[in-house]
């Protein structure tokens, strides 16, 4: 198993450049199955999910060329549809929850399509109630197996419908935005997703030659047609670790540009770093963040403490939420973590704990971090990454930790993150990779 072994406590310096977005591209890559003409995409990053759902491709047929390290051509000419009933299926289905998005294309195109129970983060239930609520509503039927733990679905003849969705997911959207494009008829979604990466998604699928109105708000629009064409697109970067990037500066008091951000379509991201006390400069289409030795957090306007908590976009993403709370036991004042939507996302604070951050975790979805002003740092631990941004979250408290700590498990870390102990090292980070074996406790 590897590890990272990391000595805190050092300042960092220089330029990092986000990776591109991974929850974007489990979306775009599966789109490319709409199609039987070239797809070029780019700012493709090179991590284990996001691999993995090209292999995936790959599998089901799909020509496959890698233009250089970010750039990939796809062709899906010639889909093997009894690639389905395989065993290689199977495993490797069921070993990406990404890879349920390759169903409201097979939808869409060939009427059929099936797929392995998902899995993914440890991080609580994450229903797939509403990709096949919609896939019903537009007239697919599905039959769950319990016994290999497999779905099989049947859609022959997809009608536009209007969907209004229980919750506003941006995979359940995407998914069935994808199944409706090539529907008969026109689909409303209402209380759809509108994060920037599902603004991507349906970019891309109209110059495909798809009709979709209403992008960006909540209420969105299809035109079935019969049949999309090819097309190039540019992913953005990463959202989540250009807030990773600006956490970690502020925690180890570095001097940090993170450059090519796509700003203007970070939403609340700044503004809620910037309420944490941490001071950020827009510099064109880059951010900077100057050292700072202390950071101290706001209160509401009637002096009550702070809550910060996720909601869907345009509020505060969940997956930054971890970050966030890292970064507020340095900090100067109390604030209140709100994890609304996954039930366990917290439960790694033991560790943080551990390392001498003050934390009360008031239930499964609360925690309350009592700023600690960088008084004494954090203390060097060892500890197991439980998911992705825990992972990180636990990397950046490493950095600023006095003394040496060990992170096991970091196959969660770059399951999301690109060459990440490359990249910190070029900014004077002390990380390296060895070999070890995971505590037993």
């Amino acid at each position: 198993m590897n590890a990272f072994e990391i000595t805190g406590g050092i300042k960092l310096k220089g330029e990092i450049t986000p990776q591109g977005a991974k929850n974007e591209a489990l979306q775009i890559l599966s789109a490319v199955l709409l199609t039987e003409k070239k797809i070029t995409i780019s700012n493709i990053p090179d991590i284990k999910d996001v691999n993995k759902l090209i292999e995936l491709l790959g599998d089901l047929g799909v020509i496959i060329e890698r233009i250089n390290k970010d750039t990939y051509t796809f062709e899906a000419k010639n889909i093997d549809l009894n690639f389905f009933e395989s065993d290689t299926f199977k495993s490797k289905g069921g070993g990406l929850r990404g890879s349920i998005m390759i169903v409201g294309p097979l939808l869409a195109r060939f009427g059929k399509a099936a797929i392995p129970k998902p899995g993914g983060d440890k991080i609580g239930r994450r229903r797939l109630d509403t990709h096949f609520i919609g896939f019903e509503k537009l007239g697919a039927k599905f039959v769950y197996d319990s016994k290999k733990a497999f779905f099989n679905v049947d859609a022959t003849n997809l009608q536009g419908a209007y969907i209004l969705l229980d919750e506003a997911s941006v995979t359940g959207t995407a998914n069935i935005v994808m199944a409706a494009v090539l529907a008969k008829g026109t689909t409303t979604i209402y209380n759809a997703a509108c994060e920037p990466y599902l603004q991507q998604l349906c970019k891309m699928l109209n110059r495909m030659g798809a009709k979709i109105s209403g992008i960006g708000s909540n209420l969105l629009t299809i035109e079935g047609v019969k049949v999309l064409g090819g097309t190039e697109h540019r992913m953005l970067p990463d959202m989540i670790e250009i807030g990773s990037f600006i956490g970690m500066a502020a925690m180890t008091e570095s001097e940090i540009t993170i450059k090519n951000v796509c700003y203007d379509e970070l939403g609340v991201i700044p503004e809620v770093f910037k309420k944490l006390g941490i001071k950020l400069e827009r510099r064109g289409d880059d951010i900077y963040v100057p050292s700072q030795k202390h950071y101290e957090i706001e209160t509401f306007i009637d002096g009550s403490i702070l809550t910060i908590a996720d909601a869907p976009w345009p509020g505060f993403t969940p997956d930054l939420l971890s970050i966030v709370l890292v970064v507020a036991t340095q900090a100067k004042g109390n604030v209140l973590i709100h994890q609304k939507m996954f039930e366990s996302r917290l439960f790694f604070v033991d560790k943080l704990i551990d390392m001498g951050a003050q934390i009360i975790l008031c239930d499964p979805h609360r925690a309350t971090v009592n700023g600690i002003d960088k008084k004494y740092k954090l203390r060097g631990i060892s500890m197991t990454s439980p998911d992705i941004r825990a992972g990180v979250s636990l990397l950046i408290a490493a950095l600023s930790a006095e003394g040496k700590s060990t992170i096991y498990n970091i196959e969660q870390i770059e399951r999301g993150y690109q060459d990440i102990d490359t990249r910190l090292r070029a900014l004077g980070a002390q990380i390296k990779r060895v070999n070890a074996d995971a505590p037993s406790h």
